[in-house]
């Protein structure tokens, strides 16, 4: 239920309990028709009631009852309570109901007597401040060209901040996130809401924030001149490169990487924090998925370290860039996983070799593309030829009916297999192969399972995107890898745990509906 439709049922009680009436009409009073009136009932008086036992609608309560009545309502309806009486309109200037609407609602605690010591009170707060910034609360992505980013908007101490979520320095994907204010609002030296921009070097200054379409927002700088360094683009780029990457521009010998990264500062720092922000969910939770979906650091070579939001779409495994670069804008999708496709790995020493790796994934591909053009052509694929897929695909071989015995015992049917969640599958040995790259040399070196994927690839300018196939390695709840075949290239991810408030999608088709606008963004 909306905001709107919870407004319009709860005014419609709310009048249906009774209002306060015309001028004719007061708060009921004690008179002496209240005393009762006595009749005889065989030589006893007995008294009889003539007034109601009980109060007959809300305005008749307490005041105290109806401040505690009135203090459980959400705050977007108590306006038109205040519109019912004069009665009503007294109680609500009551802090107790607004005290307990910012704490409920917004988790304020401590804060609330701090502000208020201050001369600001708990019903400005929520009137002027919160209640008409709640709309930006949550995730959001800002439209930045390919290169995305993760906005996370949030009442923090008297202030609602938005934070830029920044992965860690390259390669360290299991370092915690970084978080850099881009804005801020507050009611420090007014009575309403003053927004500054947090973006540059010198401190807060003037900004605005426009909130027009539905689930989205811009925010724009007034004071850009607030940006800029004494020392010219120069000292601007190099203290961009050190926050964003960890090291000066001598320290990245990679001759690619270093034209990767100055071609972000001039695209990013055009922008001077007026940005567009669009909402993102993060992905709702069932019980059959292969661990918790939610989003993850993963290393992406020169391009550095980028954010994906891993979700769970019956048999498949996606996960989306909410961070691209300008090969894979943000917003496409990054990794498709087949969890109806196991892969048996083979003995350590085995998984050195890539071929033997390769002719595993591989096998599984040209099986699945067989079952496409089966499809397409509207003949359906055989049991056997499904199982035998699942298994590294069929060729008649020995070794390949092999593989196909070994996943049978071994395997399990991704998140709707028979195991239970409270018995995890035992820990298997991994290794990567030789000749493949890896940002990590640190991995970890035992797995839970594997299944065949593709990964999405593109040139320069996102031009002739292809998806390639690839084995997606899950090592335990919060970490998983993906071996690009073609590029030869291992991809390590890492959940991002930092506590996300008002980011849950309603439900799966919201979200779904957000991941395919996601990718409109950027194609």
């Amino acid at each position: 239920m909306d905001e709107e439709e919870e407004e319009r049922i709860v005014g419609q009680r709310l009048g249906d309990a009774g209002g306060c009436g015309g001028p004719d009409r007061g708060v009921a009073t004690a008179g002496p028709s209240d005393a009762g009136e006595y009749v005889n009932r065989g030589g006893f008086l007995d008294r009889r009631s003539t007034g109601p036992p009980h109060p007959e609608s809300l305005v008749e309560l307490p005041p105290e009852l109806l401040v505690e009545i009135f203090s459980l309502l959400p705050g977007t309806v108590l306006p038109n309570v205040a519109l019912v009486c004069k009665k009503f309109r007294q109680i609500l200037n009551t802090e107790t109901i607004w005290r307990r609407r910012c704490m409920e609602e917004f988790g304020m605690k401590e804060d609330l007597r701090k502000m208020e010591a201050g001369g600001v009170s708990s019903q400005d707060l929520y009137v002027k401040l919160l209640h008409p910034y709640r709309h930006i609360l949550g995730l959001w992505q800002p439209d930045i060209g390919p290169y995305g980013g993760l906005l996370n908007v949030v009442v923090d101490g008297l202030f609602i901040i938005g934070w830029m979520y920044l992965p860690p320095h390259d390669p360290r994907v299991e370092d915690p996130m970084r978080r850099r204010p881009l804005f801020r609002i507050h009611m420090w030296e007014s009575n309403k809401a003053t927004v500054e921009c947090m973006y540059g070097h010198k401190g807060p200054h003037k900004g605005d924030i426009q909130t027009g379409k539905k689930d989205e927002f811009s925010t724009k700088c007034n004071q850009t001149d607030h940006h800029r360094m004494p020392g010219g683009r120069q000292e601007e780029f190099r203290t961009w490169l050190e926050e964003e990457w960890g090291r000066t521009l001598e320290e990245i010998f990679h001759e690619h990487m270093q034209e990767l990264i100055l071609m972000k500062f001039i695209y990013t720092s055009q922008y001077d924090n007026c940005l567009t922000y669009r909402r993102i969910y993060l992905p709702p939770a069932m019980p059959s998925d292969l661990l918790q979906p939610g989003l993850f650091k993963g290393t992406y070579g020169s391009h550095g370290l980028e954010i994906v939001m891993l979700s769970f779409h019956g048999n498949s495994a996606r996960a989306t860039k909410l961070t691209g670069d300008p090969n894979v804008p943000a917003g496409q999708l990054t990794l498709d996983v087949d969890l109806s496709r196991p892969v048996v790995l083979p003995e350590l020493e085995q998984q050195r070799n890539i071929e033997e790796l390769s002719r595993l994934v591989l096998g599984v591909h040209e099986e699945v593309q067989r079952e496409v053009e089966q499809q397409a052509n509207g003949t359906p694929a055989t049991v056997r030829q499904a199982a035998e897929g699942a298994c590294g695909g069929a060729s008649g071989a020995e070794e390949m009916e092999a593989d196909h015995v070994a996943c049978v015992d071994n395997c399990q049917s991704g998140p709707s297999g028979s195991s239970s969640s409270s018995n995890p599958p035992e820990a298997l040995p991994f290794i990567l192969p030789l000749g493949v790259m890896a940002r990590n040399e640190v991995y970890p070196r035992t797995c839970r399972k594997c299944f065949y994927g593709t990964g999405l690839i593109a040139g320069h300018g996102f031009t002739s995107p292809e998806r390639t196939p690839g084995l997606f390695v899950l090592f335990d709840e919060d970490r998983f890898g993906f071996i690009w075949l073609e590029l030869k290239s291992f991809s390590l991810y890492s959940r991002l745990t930092d506590h996300l408030a008002h980011a849950h999608a309603p439900n799966m088709e919201r979200f779904e509906a957000m991941l395919r606008n996601m990718q409109s963004w950027t194609s």
